[in-house]
């Protein structure tokens, strides 16, 4: 199995050497990458006791809580023989690990995803994951998984932090009537979504032929808003039309504004699901 963690030479281990990096934000970046490497990665059903707590807790639907479980996902990887992972950003906020990532072998299609981990006493104490299929290039040509990956301005994440809640508060909870502007860069704004073009004019158009379909778009509450430096990750749940929707949308942000963004859109899951004992979010 080969890991490609693209993210490490050009940001993760830069970012580890920097002072104004909590050291606990660092060590625990550190933790969650050597664990995913020595247990998911390597089929190492043994380590996973080195980096899980006993008493994990899982909202993956999927899966159910406590080590056995985590155990069981990492033989089951193993003996698919094909699994692999290209972990592009990590970022790390206090006890909150995030990593968006792209895998191979959870099925048929590669998928693209964000993992959010909890570290408590050394370990990975809980874990969040949204994960959707690889699309095709969106109509900038841009990827769901391509573009900056350098950390910056550690000394504004807490900043960062507040405008994007702010953006998503006002723009998709309540709906108000804003200037964009006031938060998306106007000239510079990248899209990575698989259906939207860049720029506020690429947003604005596929918001309105999602109107002119009868689909609205409706967050209704901001779960986790997890930041560092120019990067800042927020786990919503809401509607999209009729369907109960988890959103994590990823968001770049220079001189206090928004210019690029990343996303994955899932389902909530159902009363069926097989595993939900702690729920999604």
């Amino acid at each position: 199995m080969k890991l490609k963690t693209l993210l490490v030479s050009a940001t993760v281990l830069a970012g580890l050497s920097l002072p104004a990096i909590a050291d606990d934000s660092a060590a625990n970046k550190a933790l969650v990458l050597e664990a995913l490497e020595n247990t998911l990665l390597a089929g190492d059903v043994d380590a996973v006791d080195r980096y899980f707590a006993a008493d994990i807790i899982q909202h993956n639907p999927m899966f159910a809580n406590g080590i056995e479980a985590q155990k069981g996902v990492v033989g089951f990887l193993a003996g698919s023989g094909n699994f692999n992972a290209e972990y592009i950003r990590v970022i790390g906020d206090d006890d909150i690990v995030a990593v968006h990532a792209r895998y191979e072998g959870f099925g048929p299609k590669p998928v693209i995803g964000f993992d959010v981990f909890r570290v408590e006493n050394g370990k990975i104490a809980e874990h969040w994951d949204n994960l959707i299929d690889e699309q095709p290039l969106n109509p900038s040509g841009r990827s769901q998984i391509d573009g900056a990956t350098e950390i910056t301005d550690h000394d504004l994440t807490e900043a960062n932090k507040a405008t994007v809640e702010d953006f998503l508060t006002r723009v998709l909870i309540k709906h108000e009537q804003v200037d964009f502007t006031q938060y998306i860069n106007p000239t510079n704004y990248l899209q990575h979504n698989p259906q939207v073009a860049d720029g506020l004019e690429g947003f604005g158009a596929f918001m309105a032929e999602m109107a002119q379909q009868g689909i609205s778009m409706d967050y209704t509450e901001i779960h986790k808003v997890i930041g560092e430096g120019n990067f800042v990750l927020t786990l919503s749940e809401g509607t999209l039309g009729a369907d109960a929707t988890a959103f994590y949308d990823l968001f770049r942000l220079e001189d206090g504004l928004i210019v690029e963004h990343w996303d994955v859109i899932g389902p909530m899951p159902g009363v069926d699901a097989a595993h939900n004992e702690a729920g999604k979010f």
